[in-house]
């Protein structure tokens, strides 16, 4: 049983991004009852740039940001790279460093704080595998990144 945490975005985020599809119900019941936005999408890739593609073109079309506001945008896309440091132990290199992903992700926007005041954050959490790009070499990852609004 998932025990609820309303003010925990992260929490929240690492959730989403670790349940299967048949698992998810509740936290997105959870999350629609906080009226909170968000999506869910797969990124495979040797390259950084397709990681965060994905996930800010994931966001825009789920409308968990507008991508039409730089600040929104600039908060998705700092709270991803703070993600993917988790994932890369701080080498945000794939590629050069013979090192591929498979990664789930999520992304979860709301009010965290009960003073409205506080205004909105953004989570992204990245969970997968992570090794050399040969099948069965690679090993669990998870990343979280979190940035306000």
């Amino acid at each position: 049983m998932l025990k609820q945490a309303k003010g925990r975005i992260g929490r929240n985020a690492v959730l989403l991004a670790l349940l299967e599809e048949e698992e998810e119900g509740k936290i997105t019941a959870h999350l629609d009852n906080l009226q909170w936005r968000y999506c869910k999408g797969k990124v495979g890739s040797m390259e950084l740039q397709k990681i965060v593609a994905s996930v800010e073109t994931a966001a825009k079309r789920n409308n968990v940001v507008n991508g039409e506001l730089y600040r929104e945008m600039h908060a998705l896309y700092h709270a991803v790279v703070e993600a993917v440091q988790g994932v890369t132990r701080g080498q945000v290199e794939l590629g050069d460093l013979m090192r591929t992903v498979g990664l789930r992700f999520a992304v979860v926007r709301g009010n965290p704080y009960e003073n409205s005041k506080e205004g909105e954050w953004i989570a992204v959490a990245l969970y997968g595998t992570i090794g050399a790009p040969i099948r069965g070499l690679e090993h669990e990852t998870i990343g979280l990144g979190i940035n306000h609004i």
